[in-house]
């Protein structure tokens, strides 16, 4: 099992702007990395972390025991953010953390089918209990047309054709490493030796279908933006520009209005009159030596959102 280290860890936890009394939530608990260090740093406040693997769950309670009892892990999909913390009555928060990383520890067991390292059945549901879509249905029972959307949309592959072709006359495919098989059969020579795994969009896209995950992170950011206290965050840590994609708009839309938008080529600056503000235009991106260091970060970008 690889060890893993939480991306942009320092960066998020300052933008955080975590005060000891404090409501925040974790959206994305995974191996526990920066709901430690939140609560490290609340004395009365209270931490709520999200994830909807029973395996996080139990690894986190017993992490986030050894350093405080004020916290809480919320069973579910954060896309139901606001009925879970209402559930706990809670209506404001005053920061909110989304890493949206692969770093949940189903990544690393075979029978999961997440991972196109280790031989497993095609499954890659992250909740296993509520979501009957797996990986194999999309794989054996969808269309060619609508597997080549699926392989363009979610994994930006040029290649989506030719794979998707390939799959349907593969059918059944039962595994990982059959479906493996396949994508390489299905690419250029060239492409077969590039240091990439060949077969990483296609598992990125499957993963991201089976998973609704875009669907939820626009819900869920959307309700994130309403839960915050004045001078609240909502920080989100973003991999791959699909995510990129949804967190640009949907900052854009709570803190760009019409007249800025109209004049942005003017060199001076408007005050918008909306509620929030984003603390930096552009995201920030980890560090060189962070980089060297965790080869996952390279792609990561860290934006923050604040209500005024």
């Amino acid at each position: 099992m690889e060890k893993h280290i939480p991306v942009l860890l320092n960066e998020s936890i300052k933008y955080l702007n975590i005060k000891e009394n404090g409501i925040y939530v974790d959206c994305t608990l995974g191996r526990a990395g920066h709901s430690s260090l939140i609560l490290r740093k609340l004395k009365n406040g209270k931490l709520f972390s999200i994830d909807q693997d029973e395996t996080a769950i139990l690894e986190g309670t017993e992490k986030l025991k050894q350093i405080g009892s004020n916290f809480k892990i919320l069973e579910g999909n954060f896309i139901n953010i606001s009925a879970m913390l209402a559930m706990q009555g809670i209506f404001k928060v005053d920061g909110i953390l989304y890493d949206l990383g692969v770093s949940s520890p189903q990544f690393d067991v075979a029978e999961r089918g997440f991972s196109y390292r280790y031989d497993g059945p095609l499954d890659m549901r992250m909740d296993r209990t509520n979501n009957s879509l797996t990986a194999y249905k999309i794989v054996n029972d969808y269309s060619q047309e609508e597997l080549e959307q699926i392989l363009w949309n979610y994994g930006d592959e040029k290649f989506a054709r030719s794979i998707a072709k390939n799959i349907i006359s593969s059918r059944p495919i039962n595994t990982t490493f059959e479906l493996v098989a396949v994508i390489k059969k299905s690419l250029p020579a060239k492409i077969l030796k590039q240091q990439k795994h060949p077969a990483k969009k296609i598992f990125q896209a499957l993963r991201i279908k089976v998973n609704n995950e875009m669907e939820a992170l626009e819900s869920s950011l959307e309700q994130s933006i309403h839960l915050l206290n004045p001078k609240g965050r909502v920080v989100v840590i973003t991999f791959h520009s699909l995510e990129e994609k949804v967190v640009k708009s949907i900052f854009k839309k709570y803190t760009l209005d019409e007249q800025q938008f109209y004049l942005s080529n003017i060199p001076f600056e408007i005050e918008s009159s909306k509620e929030f503000k984003l603390l930096f235009k552009k995201p920030l991106k980890p560090t060189e030596t962070e980089v060297e260091n965790n080869n996952r970060s390279h792609s990561a970008k860290l934006w923050v959102i604040e209500k005024k």
